[in-house]
């Protein structure tokens, strides 16, 4: 050791006071909270094996998968089916969302996309919106987009009775 003379006990002593110094430098300024009072869980969220929450064998289980899909099943469908000239470039169940890249109708000269949008679960024409493009980018007439919004509601009539028939 380097100091022979002095003891070991001195030497801890005397870093503890230095420490214990350095903490009231400077004046606490900022207000107490009781962590008590700020922080006040909701005990039906409580994680806790005691009270139905997860433990580490919930792993094991076999797990609930239903998810709830916001859209109308008929007018899904009846988009697929009325648009089944366009190739399908992406779908989303859950947002109601169906995009499509260009393709020609049966019968047409010209070329299309479609973006359809299916934003309720009722069967009405508030739950549709389909907006079709030329492939010059430019939108398609109002007529062409009501015979294809009518057409894709129509078909989603059709499948709906077909549906209450058995």
């Amino acid at each position: 050791m380097a100091f022979p003379g002095i003891k070991p006990l001195t030497i801890v002593l005397v870093a503890a006071l230095a420490v214990s110094g350095c903490s009231r430098q400077y004046k606490n300024t900022e207000p107490e909270y009781d962590p008590e009072e700020t922080f006040k869980p909701d005990l039906a969220r409580v994680d806790s094996p005691s009270k139905g929450g997860s433990t580490i064998w919930d792993l094991f289980k076999p797990r609930n998968n239903d998810l709830k899909v916001s859209v109308n099943r008929y007018i899904w469908n009846a988009s697929l089916e009325v648009l089944n000239f366009l190739p399908v470039q992406s779908v989303d169940p859950f947002t109601g969302v169906i995009v499509t890249g260009y393709g020609t109708p049966p019968g047409g000269g010209a070329a299309y996309r479609a973006t359809v949008y299916v934003k309720d679960p009722a069967l009405e024409a508030r739950s549709l919106v389909v907006a079709l493009q030329t492939r010059n980018g430019r939108p398609v007439s109002a007529s062409t987009q009501r015979a294809v919004e009518d057409a894709i509601l129509s078909r989603a009539r059709q499948l709906r009775m077909a549906d209450r028939r058995f």
